[in-house]
């Protein structure tokens, strides 16, 4: 084969490092460090502690993961880091700025915001079913716990939602690490060596 009809059929985006382990990773520790002050495992004065990582880490480096899938052609992995990038730039927006002023029925605002992420991340998830079963249960796991979230907040902040929420906030996270881990070993060993699961037929 001509090295003109190789470069023509090479895959878009084949020179660039698989960016979802640095997503996943991005949005994996920002949601166990928020989900510990929402599980009330760290006092709720502290969710200060959450908001760097939120704009620096769940938010910048997420989003520019979700750039790096355009260019690899994975409009799934695009979407996915993109969004969810925009989701923590957002909140640490709305902690940082409005939050204080939303007034007696911010409670509600907050509801609503949940209520559509969830609304997202459940339609994403019938897409993860054909990516593989590992990403699918970070995004099962995560709709669920916008869901007991977004109750929470309805109900007036109700601290037993909002603390079941952030135990599965933690789960989402913990699963989101292994699956950032699958793949940065995949990549260093040459060899998938943590299994993540065949995507379902």
């Amino acid at each position: 084969m001509s090295e003109t009809a190789s470069h023509t059929h090479r895959m878009p985006g084949a020179h660039i490092a698989d960016p979802a382990p640095l997503g996943l990773a991005g949005f994996a520790l920002t949601t166990f460090v928020l989900s510990t002050v929402n599980a009330n495992i760290v006092p709720q004065a502290l969710v200060g502690g959450a908001l760097g990582a939120a704009l620096g880490y769940g938010g910048l480096a997420q989003f520019a993961a979700g750039l790096w899938e355009f260019a690899k052609g994975n409009t799934f992995g695009a979407t996915a880091f993109c969004s969810y990038g925009g989701f923590w730039i957002s909140f640490w927006w709305l902690a940082e700025h409005d939050l204080a002023n939303l007034g007696p029925d911010g409670h509600k605002v907050v509801g609503v915001y949940l209520l559509a992420w969830a609304i997202f991340t459940g339609y994403m998830s019938i897409a993860a079913m054909k990516v593989n079963m590992a990403v699918l249960t970070v995004f099962v796991l995560l709709t669920i716990t916008f869901l007991a979230l977004c109750i929470g907040w309805f109900d007036n902040v109700s601290t037993g939602w909002i603390k079941l929420g952030g135990y599965l906030g933690l789960a989402t996270a913990l699963v989101a690490w292994y699956t950032s881990m699958a793949g940065v070993t995949a990549f260093t060993w040459g060899r998938q060596v943590f299994p993540v699961g065949a995507p379902r037929e």
